[in-house]
């Protein structure tokens, strides 16, 4: 311990005090005063020697040293800036890269323009991380669609590509009632999303079932109908009265809507091809007649079980076996269970173990009578008896009322509006094909159309299709689907529809 009490530097280092005990008197180098401003003397800064060593000897105090950047590398603040003193974020870089490119990713353009030299670059030099952030968007799943042709020029990159538009229709059931293995390419349409819509169509032979899926999917009433997604019945078909779908065709929309077209219900031509051809039918059937039936029960059933909406097509009003057919396969349904708390029978009871979709009645080919609202009525009241013990919802979710159709005419005039749409005759021609004023009458008038009762066919379409994509799209099942597990799912229930024991029960009755 020296004299003026610091400790040696060998013992505690250079510069380090320890505290002093009551009474001792510090003597510190000349010129300087440690014993408060009560004495005399004044401080008189040291000047150092070296700017990189510190004086010999003991020292008290030590002058702060602040780091900062010279000033040429300074950043100039901006003049928004505010006055607080807070950092303030840039406007962050998207770099998009896509699955198929280079393994490096891609740098900001300030450390690509860096100089190369011998001496060490201006980030390793300053030890900072870069300014603006840096984030890499993948194109997932797109893999070859992201060409070259679909260039960000902002940034340089692949942008992300919506999903790819279908062209045709894909057959997932053949005429064999077989799940077909060409189904598999569905996928590449399908997404891992869950906010889907699937709407089926069934009705008798010569309805219209694949005219009105096509109009509801992607066609228009302009278009030809040999382009249309779902083949219609060509000219030479209707001369044999055959039938053009076969099975179950698959058709979805860059909206995530699901078409599923069907065979006809009931068909007189296909049972007249097992007749006539001597096809052999399955061992279970004896009768082609209980073969055929039983084959749509087990498409309807299909479609009870795996779609939000069903479309029960009609072109005259109406067939009491088409309601005991609906009847029928709504009892041999498979037994799906629905974790849907907003899933309720048309009745307003909460059936809670069962899934039942939404039945649309669409009554294709209307006559002007039809769309009289007295006559309007009536049908709705004759659907309303017949489907009066169903569970399948088959009111409440579609109104023509609500399309402006019948102006001035009230709710409450139809107070049991069941899911019923009109749509009239298409017109091929346009205007031309109204029939005109009389003769006897002025000029004028002459020269106008005659009186129609309903919206043109393309407007009847457009209001329907807008009608459809509002209904209410209920949890199929006890888990939520997205489209790639609906696909699988259909395939299962299918499966498990054709090795049904009541569909075998009811065959056995049949025959």
């Amino acid at each position: 311990m020296s004299e003026s009490g610091h400790s040696q530097p060998g013992i505690y280092g250079q510069g380090r005090r320890r505290r002093r005990r009551r009474g001792d008197r510090d003597v510190g180098p000349p010129g300087q005063n440690l014993s408060g401003p009560s004495r005399d003397r004044e401080y008189q800064p040291r000047e150092r020697r070296d700017g990189s060593e510190d004086p010999p000897g003991p020292l008290i105090q030590k002058t702060p040293i602040i780091l900062a950047k010279p000033p040429g590398e300074r950043a100039k603040p901006s003049q928004n800036a505010p006055l607080s003193g807070a950092p303030v974020l840039e406007k962050p870089i998207m770099l998009m890269k896509a699955r198929d490119d280079g393994g490096k990713l891609s740098t900001p353009p300030d450390a690509a323009t860096q100089p190369s030299g011998p001496g060490p670059s201006k980030m390793e030099r300053e030890g900072q991380r870069p300014t603006q952030p840096v984030y890499q968007i993948q194109n997932r799943g797109m893999g070859a669609s992201a060409s070259s042709s679909a260039v960000d020029p902002m940034v340089g990159q692949s942008k992300l590509l919506p999903p790819e538009k279908m062209k045709h229709s894909i057959k997932l059931v053949d005429d064999q009632m077989n799940w077909c293995d060409s189904a598999m390419e569905v996928s590449w349409y399908l997404r891992d999303q869950t906010d889907m819509l699937v709407v089926g169509v069934i009705g008798l032979q010569g309805s219209g079932k694949s005219t009105i899926m096509s109009l509801l999917s992607a066609n228009t009433p302009e278009e030809d109908q040999r382009g249309y997604v779902f083949r219609a019945q060509s000219p030479e078909i209707k001369e044999r009265a055959g039938n053009q779908s076969t099975g179950i065709d698959f058709f979805i929309t860059q909206e995530r809507v699901i078409f599923l077209d069907t065979q006809p219900m009931l068909s007189p031509s296909i049972l007249d091809h097992l007749i006539n051809n001597d096809r052999k039918l399955p061992p279970e059937y004896n009768l082609p007649h209980t073969y055929v039936e039983m084959q749509s029960l087990q498409i309807a059933a299909f479609l009870f079980t795996v779609c939000h909406v069903v479309i029960v097509v009609q072109d005259w009003f109406t067939d009491i076996n088409l309601y005991r057919f609906l009847q029928t396969a709504e009892m041999l349904k498979p037994s799906t269970p629905s974790a849907s708390h907003d899933c309720t029978s048309s009745s307003g009871s909460d059936d809670g173990a069962e899934y039942y979709p939404h039945i649309v009645f669409l009554q294709n080919k209307a006559r002007q009578d039809d769309f009289c609202p007295k006559n309007l009525k009536n049908m709705y009241m004759v659907v309303d008896k017949l489907m009066a013990h169903s569970h399948l919802k088959y009111k409440g979710t579609l109104s023509m009322l609500d399309c402006n159709m019948f102006p001035g005419l009230e709710q409450e005039y139809l107070a049991t509006e069941v899911n019923m749409f009109l749509l009239p005759m298409q017109d091929n021609d346009g205007e031309d094909t109204l029939t005109k004023t009389g003769t006897g009458t002025y000029p004028l008038f002459s020269l106008l159309p005659g009186y129609r009762g309903h919206p043109a066919f393309s407007t009847m379409v457009s209001k329907l299709r807008s009608q459809i994509l509002a209904m209410p799209r209920c949890q199929l099942s006890h888990t939520i689907l997205t489209e790639k597990n609906w696909f699988h799912y259909s395939a299962r229930i299918w499966d498990g529809v054709k090795k049904s024991s009541a569909l075998s029960e009811y065959s056995r009755l049949l025959s």
